[in-house]
């Protein structure tokens, strides 16, 4: 069977028509209760930005659809809370002047730890760059580049997805189920990336190398998951310690070997100590079914995207990534800032029309301050490519913002075009091209802006 039963006349006559039974309306000239109703939710009706407000708290009251059809005569809550949101149009106003609490407030220097994080494994390959030392990769890249660049691809994009679904075991389930999460997700990707890494390495150094990074990944994620920033600044120590020596003294190789191997351990040991205090947590009672894996496939595939467009700004300069990178504290933080302004905005709105303008000004407002802040970072740094670089936070930024309202999908689509363009170009012309870059990017972030305006003006993407 295609679809549903159809019956028709064998002589293609019409059918014969059924009475339906008609609900009772109240009589023009009887008392309507609904003015009751609108004059009991007269400061609820006022306020609301949209009629969705007003049937949640019908809802809430209790008003069960019997009511609704025998007193009111409406036929369900959603005509009943449209009803009542036209009648306060003629009175909108705003809420009370004393708002709540911003529930997305956020401390700042948590957020900048974040991005300390973020930003100090790269001295690792200045402290080991010595044990990287070769004949050229493919394409004339540094020795070790192809396995390092393999590894962190497939480590990208499976700590996205990772952490995605662990972030939603840690809300729904606790503590417990997000470690035995990262128990089972956290060495299944530090094994496949070294096996990535391996296949493509051609020393023993370059593997060795590629394998501690994945392993730190991991280690990493299951860390930034539960909480524990200061657990990877101490992991982070030896590496950092090492690379300012490094300034004053010509460190011997197996001394910067040392420092350098320490740090991954560390994190390992780490994460291991937190993971296990979390299995010995106890588990919540009546927690949901876990979601599907195909709900992180999104979170992966922008994971692997944004490592792949990462990779080709480092290739071109090292510098910009190590600004994008540190920049990723001031991203988070702007996103929670984001998220509140739109809470205030809902709170301020008389009307869907102001608050889709006040939230494009805050969404504007913010990604230009990350692009501030980017630009700060490069300008401190140096100014190469600056173009490509702000280009690319924007991307990254927008693409995070889109992920925190449950828009995966189509920013793991656009990260994933931009990210085609510019390895098509790449190895097409066998070198470095920043107009590329800057033009896919730019590309996509324009159109990120667009849905972003369109899914964030709407005043339920908010609650």
């Amino acid at each position: 069977m295609s679809g549903p039963l159809r019956l028709v006349p064998q002589d293609g006559g019409a059918l014969p028509t059924v009475p339906r039974q008609r609900q009772r309306r109240r009589p023009s000239w009887a008392e309507d209760p609904l003015e009751e109703l609108a004059e009991r939710l007269d400061e609820v009706c006022a306020a609301a930005v949209h009629a969705d407000e007003i049937a949640a708290v019908l809802e809430s009251d209790g008003l069960t659809h019997e009511l609704i059809v025998q007193r009111y005569g409406r036929s369900d809550l959603f005509e009943l809370a449209e009803e009542l949101h036209a009648r306060g149009a003629g009175r909108r106003r705003h809420p009370a002047p004393e708002p709540g609490p911003d529930p997305w407030r956020i401390n700042p220097w948590q957020c900048l730890l974040r991005g300390i994080v973020f930003g100090l494994p790269g001295l690792a390959y200045v402290l080991g760059g010595t044990l990287l030392a070769g004949p050229p990769d493919a394409f004339g890249m540094p020795a070790g580049t192809v396995a390092l660049s393999a590894a962190a691809l497939a480590g990208w994009a499976w700590n996205q997805a990772l952490a995605h679904r662990a972030y939603l075991r840690l809300g729904s389930d606790g503590r417990r189920a997000t470690a035995r999460c990262l128990l089972r997700g956290a060495p299944a990707g530090a094994l496949l990336a070294s096996a990535i890494a391996i296949g493509f390495a051609s020393r023993g150094s370059d593997a060795a190398f590629a394998v501690g990074q994945s392993g730190y990944l991991a280690a990493a994620t299951a860390l930034l998951v539960l909480g524990r920033e200061r657990d990877l600044l101490l992991a982070l120590a030896p590496t950092t310690v090492g690379a300012a020596l490094l300034l004053v003294w010509d460190l011997p190789p197996a001394l910067r070997a040392g420092l350098v191997i320490a740090t991954p351990v560390a994190a390992l040991l780490l994460a291991g100590r937190q993971v296990l205090r979390g299995l010995r947590t106890p588990p919540e009672t009546g927690a949901p079914a876990p979601p599907p894996l195909t709900a992180s496939v999104p979170y992966g595939l922008y994971g692997l995207a944004s490592a792949v467009l990462v990779l080709v700004l480092a290739l071109g300069a090292g510098v910009s990534a190590v600004a994008l990178t540190l920049s990723m504290g001031a991203a988070e933080w702007l996103l929670y800032r984001f998220r509140g302004r739109g809470v205030t905005a809902l709170r301020r709105s008389v009307d869907a029309g102001g608050f889709r303008t006040r939230s494009a000004s805050a969404l504007l407002r913010c990604l230009a301050g990350y692009v501030i802040v980017l630009a700060t970072l490069a300008a401190a740094l140096t100014a190469l490519r600056l173009g490509a670089l702000l280009t690319l936070g924007a991307v990254l930024w927008l693409s995070l913002l889109l992920q925190a309202f449950g828009a995966a999908w189509p920013a793991a689509l656009v990260c994933v075009t931009a990210a085609v363009i510019e390895v098509a170009f790449l190895c097409w012309e066998f070198g470095d091209h920043p107009v590329v870059q800057v033009v896919s990017c730019a590309s996509a972030a324009a159109v990120l802006i667009a849905i972003a305006c369109s899914l964030l003006g709407r005043a339920t993407s908010h609650r």
